[in-house]
């Protein structure tokens, strides 16, 4: 039986450090062990080393039969030198540059693909770096890939409670939160006019908090926010959801990561996939199920972002019409704005 508060014990105990078991395979995240836990993990020293298939290409790992399926993890055997330094380094491309990688590595075939591939899953919900030791003992909580399904269930999300809440730029809004009694994310929808009969003009707006509250000139995000509050007083009512899926979904430490690698050289696109993570990582089935509880089931789309409106509409939401949504570069963006307009598919 399904047990939905299982991968949120699961999430828990790998941000502790703690061994956690997917289906029965034991694994012990990499970024939040130290040697000593690696040593009571894996008392014989021969745990292989999960990585996904990005940063296996990084690594040059690809034209290893093992590692040659983009859209399969990666067990990387124990050589003797991998000891829980390198494969911290292994871990982590950010670290590329000031750590120089041992080798020769030798991938492994994987029994089951299927608990390795949960097991980054579980990563990037957890917000921590892909990348594991595999099979050892002291396992902290058991769970299966079907429960971090239930997790990430957007059904599951309930409308919690409402209030007034005049912004600048409309006085007259409520601020509505939902949440779901699994995940810690809490995510609101700030509702600008009243309905006039027509489909409302709605913003999906991914939470940063550089550019939101730090005022970042790398992404267009804290001014897009603003411009989309405006865009929706001037509508007349529509609804802005904000939504905690802090950089695309892979959360603000790995955020941070891939702007350390943007820092080298790297774009948006080409960082992400470094660190092990899809290109965009955020589930739109929540800003779905929000408007749905909100009552409303067609929207008119304020965005660039295509993948926006095909998310919506495989929810059941109708996306009766896309509005642009556009805003000048300035010398800090210009770059991340094309990468969106040429590697993502943005309308800019």
């Amino acid at each position: 039986m399904t047990d939905p508060r299982a991968a949120a014990r699961a999430i828990d105990a790998l941000r502790r450090g703690w061994p956690v078991a997917i289906d029965g395979v034991a694994l012990l995240a990499i970024e939040t062990a130290d040697a000593g836990r690696l040593k009571a993990f894996d008392r014989t020293e021969q745990a292989a080393v999960l990585i996904s298939s990005g940063r296996a290409a990084t690594l040059k790992l690809a034209n290893q039969i093992e590692a040659a399926d983009p859209d399969q993890p990666v067990l990387v055997d124990r050589a003797p030198w991998l000891d829980f330094a390198a494969a911290t380094a292994l871990a982590d491309p950010s670290l590329d540059l000031a750590t120089p990688l041992k080798g020769p590595y030798r991938t492994l075939p994987l029994a089951d693909p299927a608990p390795a591939a949960a097991a980054l899953r579980l990563a990037r919900i957890a917000g921590l770096l892909p990348a594991f030791f595999v099979g050892g003992i002291g396992v902290e909580v058991a769970i299966t890939a079907v429960d971090i399904d239930s997790h990430e269930d957007a059904t599951r999300l309930q409308l919690a409670t409402r209030a007034r809440l005049p912004v600048e730029g409309a006085e007259d809004a409520e601020i509505v939160a939902f949440r779901s009694p699994e995940s810690a994310d809490e995510h609101v929808a700030l509702l600008i006019g009243q309905p006039d009969g027509n489909p409302p003009l709605v913003r999906l707006h991914s939470e940063c908090l550089t550019g939101d509250v730090l005022g970042s000139l790398k992404c267009d995000c804290g001014p897009q926010l603003t411009a989309a509050i405006q865009a929706i007083k001037a509508s007349g009512w529509g609804i802005l959801l904000y939504l905690r899926q802090e950089g695309r979904g892979i959360g603000l430490v790995n955020k941070l990561r891939a702007y350390a690698l943007q820092d080298q050289g790297f774009d948006t696109v080409d960082a992400n996939t470094r660190l092990g993570f899809a290109v965009d990582a955020r589930d739109f089935g929540v800003a779905a199920r929000m408007l749905d509880l909100l009552g409303q089931r067609g929207v008119r789309l304020l965005t660039n972002n295509p993948t926006k409106v095909a998310g919506l509409e495989a929810a059941g939401v109708a996306v009766v019409e896309r509005v642009p949504h556009f805003l000048p570069p300035n010398p800090h963006n210009e770059r991340y704005l094309a990468t969106k307009r040429d590697r993502t598919g943005h309308q800019l």
